[in-house]
């Protein structure tokens, strides 16, 4: 599970990899940043180079007047080299403008391809709002790291690079100096970095941490304004706060010492350089224009390698960020299709557990050595006490989970064998709790099979008795249901769950307390509603309410993950069981109808 993966080492090459596996898709416009940047740099150096000439011109002109033109001749030299820079910089700008958005498009969608097939025990672990947060940083850290590089450490290296050159072509001291003083500071901010990364990491945990409180409260405003715990959550998130106020705080302060530690170190190479090169210049050893390209390249190379200390602390904080979704990316789907799966064909719709045991994570045995044959075309019910692992035999049956030992067949075909979207594409499903998304009724409808024409999503909606009160809105089939269908009821909601059904056909139907959310009127429609779309099809339902599946073909009685008894609604009252108890229980006006969470 995510939330149990802990990232206290963040490990750069798996998101390297994967960056560069994406940039080097487009290597023509990769190569234009890169080209860009050189230009750029070797356009500043040399730029620096003719300023120099310029003003050493300047000091030869004051001298002899006749030598303008040599004057002149520099400062075109310097817009020319002004000018190649400005190339270059478009070049950059052009370059990552135009790279950067179908690289950030393709992560994007790599990333949210590979979630969602992840297992139903996954999602239900974690948090949808840190899910999305991780999605999206993902592909926000590329531009993030590929600007850095582009802007930052290419550019600085580069520079450092050609102005030690320089400089040593001027003098082996000056550019043994330069050369030694930028060594040691780059690998004293590697360090430092490196110290305060742990704290950076830490920020990180915490920012997604207030980020998935965030959401499950705003995920359950419902219950929080029924039950009046606003001051509860409140605490809550506040504890949440404050852990990431300390990391905060104790990563901000390291970034002020290191920031203190680094400009000490700064003016102390500057003043020592312009000390050396006034010496030099009053031995006659450089010029005056000498003495302002090395400035002018000190103080650029100061700031640029400062700005290393910004670019490394971004840099760490994109590994982080991006890490946290490639972790999920590096994590094994827990359902995965056999190598050799086929599609699965389903002519018949027979269904066969043979001595399934579920153990849910590893923990608490949920199914045992259950098993059952359900006939082609035979309608059954799945009855029993809370917690006796009827929803979980159709969890099994959709491949939610796998079960932890025996085989389930449909047709004689092992559901581990076949292709997930096969599988699933042969299963309607009609769940307890009908979530929809937050698109129109016709687009939530129509989600039963995509291909569907207007007329057939109506005609399905009509017979789930759901076009009543959707042609009472105003927008009609265009209404927006909102998140998960709040702006509907609960029983609206599950008639458009019984309208996908019903519009799926699929050859096998799954009625997980289908008709729980409605009321006596719309159930008896729901009722006939579902006994015309159960027609030639195999049929498994799980009830509380006894008496809506008295018909039905054969009823299992299930206690504890086993199949306790079988029959028809009278066989069952006649065994004085479990059965004729908890019918006793609901015919004597009890209420019985609670959930089943398993």
């Amino acid at each position: 599970m995510v939330q149990e993966i802990e990232l206290k080492q963040v490990r750069v090459m798996p998101v390297l990899k994967r960056y560069v596996k994406a940039a080097m898709k487009h290597p023509w416009l990769m190569a234009t940043v890169f080209l860009g940047v050189l230009i750029t740099q070797a356009g500043s150096i040399a730029g620096a180079l003719a300023l120099k000439s310029i003003i050493d011109s300047v000091s030869t002109l004051m001298a002899n007047p006749t030598s303008a033109h040599i004057v002149y001749g520099a400062v075109a030299i310097y817009a020319v080299l002004v000018f190649i820079e400005w190339v270059g910089n478009r070049m950059v700008g052009f370059g990552l403008s135009s790279v950067e958005p179908p690289i950030m498009a393709e992560l994007s969608d790599s990333a949210f391809t590979y979630l969602i097939y992840h297992s139903h025990d996954f999602f239900i672990s974690n948090f949808s709002g840190t899910l999305t947060r991780r999605v999206t940083r993902y592909a926000r850290v590329f531009e993030s790291l590929l600007d850095t590089f582009a802007f930052s450490f290419f550019p600085t290296f580069l520079y450092a690079v050609g102005v030690i050159i320089v400089l040593f072509m001027r003098s082996a001291l000056l550019g043994s100096i330069v050369l030694i003083w930028t060594i040691l500071f780059i690998t004293a901010q590697i360090l430092m970095t490196k110290w305060r990364q742990p704290l950076r990491l830490e920020r990180s945990k915490q920012d997604s941490a207030m980020t998935g409180a965030i959401s499950d409260a705003i995920g359950n405003h419902h219950p929080i304004v029924l039950f009046a715990t606003e001051k509860h959550e409140r605490r809550l998130f506040a504890a949440v706060v404050d852990k990431w106020k300390q990391a905060m705080l104790r990563s901000w302060i390291a970034d002020s010492w290191i920031w203190g530690i680094q400009g000490f170190f700064a003016i102390g190479i500057e003043v020592a350089l312009i000390a050396l090169s006034v010496h030099y210049w009053g031995q006659g050893i450089l010029t005056v224009g000498d003495i302002v390209l090395i400035q002018v390249y000190i103080i650029s190379l100061i700031d640029r390698i400062l700005n290393l200390n910004n670019a490394m602390r971004s840099m760490y904080d994109a590994f982080a960020d991006a890490y946290e979704m490639v972790a999920i990316l590096e994590q094994p789907l827990d359902i995965q299709d056999d190598p050799q799966a086929q599609d699965i064909h389903v002519t018949a719709g027979e269904i066969e557990f043979e001595a399934v045991d579920f153990t849910f994570t590893g923990e608490r045995g949920i199914l045992h050595d259950y098993t059952l044959t359900v006939q082609a075309g035979e309608k059954i019910a799945l009855v029993g006490p809370s917690g006796a692992g009827k929803s979980t035999v159709t969890k099994l049956l959709l491949r939610l989970h796998d079960a932890t030992k025996g085989t389930i067949n449909i047709d004689g075909q092992d559901i581990t064998k076949v292709t997930q979207r096969s599988l699933r594409r042969a299963i309607s499903y009609v769940p307890q709790e009908a979530t929809l998304f937050h698109r129109t009724l016709i687009d939530n409808i129509r989600y039963g099979r995509l291909d569907a024409t207007d007329d057939e999503v109506v005609e399905a909606a009509k017979k789930a008795h759901a076009h009543e009160f959707i042609t009472q809105l105003p927008e009609r089939y265009g209404t927006f249901v909102g998140e998960r269908g709040v702006k509907l009821s609960g029983g609206e909601r599950q008639r458009i769950a019984i309208a996908r059904a019903i519009l799926k056909n699929a050859p096998i139907l799954v009625l997980d307390e289908a008709t729980a959310s409605l009321d006596s009127e719309n159930e008896h429609l729901i009722q006939e509603a579902l006994q015309t779309l159960m027609e030639g099809k195999t049929v498994l339902v799980i009830a509380h309410r006894l008496s809506t599946i008295m018909n039905m073909d054969r009823i299992i009685v299930m206690e504890q993950g086993r199949v306790v008894a079988e029959g028809t609604h009278s066989e069952l009252l006649s065994q004085n069981g479990i059965y004729a108890r908890l019918w006793n229980i609901q015919a004597g006006g009890f209420i019985g109808e609670d959930t089943d969470p398993v």
